[in-house]
């Protein structure tokens, strides 16, 4: 009589059902975690309530610091006496009118500020011809330092920039005054301009502790391991009431839903006061959270002690005969993923597992197909894009090379007319060639042709000097990599310019690195430039196809570098971290 077979599947339902495994799992980890959602939630939503009125305390605080920028507008002396100010930039003051322009800023506009907050450090004043007024509020005599850029600071080109409306300054040290300890404050800037000609006379900034803060925070009631950050628009800290170091911030930034600091863990309630930018953040202690569901884990976790033991003389009977089939195919797995693809299971039996191990097999084999096919299609894909990418480069130039050699022969100046036709036939028997890479020597060689060619059309308007290590010189790299950057730099930057330029192209060894040898490769020239902020890629082909075939020849391997500025020329650095076997073909 043939006995009935039984599948894993009914063997394994049968097993648990003796045992107390869904019990455990539903006290010891589904109960307590459903209690700890809902109450981490309500906090969370209390926490969100408390923070309103926190932001608004803040928010409060901001504006009174706001106020204080506006300062000047309500007085019509200190207004009169920036107006003269702005005027003796052009045309000097005579020295009476100077001394009450002084003499106004110096007195009238520091008790416009008496009756405002006590807690604002000090306001500074800066002028539009260079005179600083600074008024401590703590009464104070502070002065500030002289030769003191100013107008290069960041807080007063926020201010510029804002043109007359409130800029919000993040944290920033008061190194613009003579202090022995310098601090570092938060501000209100602002532009002040001219009523009727809307020209700027000067900038003012309140500058205001971060103690301040912790007044108002103290205001929100939180537990022990719990705690409120405060940090600005670039997510820099500006008040924290814990010992919170800059990296432990940072962590909490990249990941604000997981996070550990002292041990614990923590969820985050933010909350964003929108004209400055600034983000207050509670974060809430999951372990105080998850504590007042401790004795359901407690119960869940003596469930859980007994259901092992149980099930532990149950499996230990059988994990023999269950488990070993499993290690052999991780055995055969591991033997796969190392790349010998010809490993299989052997197949005993006709149950389930069985039936797994021969669908194994089958999938190795598919498996090694599917990657000799794959791979076959990546290279020649490649290949195609290489090509493709390739072929977009046409020497453009050729017109405006054949219209100077008709010129040099108008000239009679044969000798230059055949140095010249020699350097661009070679240069199109180098373009033609069916090979998609080359040595830096053959290429800097074509740039030395074109450098000949462009040389004679511009006449002494060009110098192209031209500069390769020798130790690169048989390194490989894509054919037509560098001559792009150089065609543009002369086209783009050169022609346009009526003064004498240089173009420089060099290539050479890098300092080490952890990646390797590496080599940069540099075009630079004094020409027109551009504004790099300006998409530029649909003008300016070459620079697009240059990026594309790196990004094929090198993926993950090079840096692409463009610096340029309208009237300061442009410096384009290509750095490749490959050794020298790496780049030969």
């Amino acid at each position: 009589m043939n006995k009935p077979k039984i599948s894993i599947r009914v063997k394994l339902i049968l097993l648990y059902s003796l045992t107390i495994l869904i019990p455990v799992i539903i006290i010891a980890f589904v109960m307590p975690a459903y209690y700890v959602k809902i109450i981490t939630k309500e906090t969370e939503k209390l926490t969100d309530a408390t923070l309103i009125g926190l932001t608004e305390n803040i928010q409060t605080y901001l504006d009174d610091l706001e106020r204080v920028t506006i300062s000047p507008y309500t007085n019509n002396d200190v207004m009169n006496s920036l107006k003269q100010k702005a005027r003796g930039v052009n045309s000097p003051l005579d020295p009476y009118s100077k001394f009450k322009a002084d003499y106004t800023l110096y007195h009238t506009l520091p008790s416009l500020l008496v009756n405002l907050r006590k807690d604002i450090l000090g306001t500074l004043l800066v002028a539009i011809d260079g005179s600083v007024y600074y008024n401590d509020s703590s009464s104070q005599l502070t002065e500030t330092r002289n030769a003191y850029p100013y107008t290069e600071q960041n807080w007063y080109r926020e201010a510029v920039a804002a043109n007359g409306r409130v800029a919000f300054v993040n944290v920033h040290p008061q190194d613009y005054l003579k202090l022995t300890a310098v601090p570092e404050v938060f501000s209100v800037a602002r532009l002040i301009k001219d009523p009727d000609s809307k020209q700027p006379l000067a900038v003012i900034m309140a500058d205001a502790d971060t103690i301040i803060l912790d007044r108002i925070v103290r205001q929100i009631s939180v537990n022990a391991d719990s705690f409120v950050t405060i940090t600005d628009k670039d997510q820099r800290l500006i008040y924290s009431n814990t010992n919170l170091s800059h990296e432990a911030l940072n962590q909490f930034l990249k990941n604000p839903t997981n996070n550990d600091f002292n041990q614990h863990s923590y969820v985050a309630v933010s909350r964003e006061i929108s004209t400055s930018s600034w983000k207050i953040t509670v974060w809430l202690s999951k372990a105080e959270l998850a504590s007042k569901t401790h004795w359901m884990r407690l119960t869940g976790a003596i469930f859980a002690a007994a259901g092992v033991v149980l099930t532990f003389f149950l499996f230990l009977a059988y994990s023999r005969t269950l488990l070993t089939p499993f290690k052999e195919m991780i055995g055969v797995m591991r033997q796969v993923q190392l790349g010998n693809m010809n490993k299989r299971f052997s197949v005993r039996g006709q149950d389930e597992i069985a039936q797994l191990g021969t669908v194994l097999n089958k999938m190795i084999s598919q498996l090694d197909e599917l990657i000799t096919n794959e791979y076959l299609n990546k290279l020649k894909l490649r290949n195609a894009e290489f090509r493709a990418l390739q072929s977009q480069i046409h020497p453009h130039f050729l017109y405006n090379t054949l219209n100077a050699f008709v010129s040099l022969n108008r000239k009679g100046e044969h000798a230059l007319l055949e140095r010249a036709i020699l350097s661009l036939s070679g240069m199109l028997r180098y373009f033609l060639t069916s090979h998609d890479s080359c040595s830096l020597e053959e290429e800097f060689s074509s740039i030395h042709k074109y450098g000949e060619l462009m040389s004679i059309r511009f006449s002494d308007r060009l110098q192209i000097n031209i500069t390769l290590a020798p130790e690169l010189a048989p390194i490989y790299i894509p054919k037509l990599l560098i001559q792009p950057l150089v065609e543009n730099a002369i086209i783009h930057g050169v022609e346009p310019c009526e003064h004498p330029c240089m173009v420089e192209v060099s290539a050479q060894m890098a300092p080490d690195s952890d990646n390797g040898e590496s080599f940069v490769i540099r075009i630079s020239d004094n020409g027109l430039g551009f504004d790099t902020s300006v998409h530029i890629d649909d003008q300016h082909i070459g620079l697009s196809n240059v990026k594309e075939r790196l990004a094929l020849a090198f993926p993950d391997k090079h840096e692409f570098v463009l610096v340029s500025s309208p009237g300061q020329g442009t410096t384009i650095t290509i750095t490749i971290s490959l050794n020298k076997e790496e780049l030969a073909p």
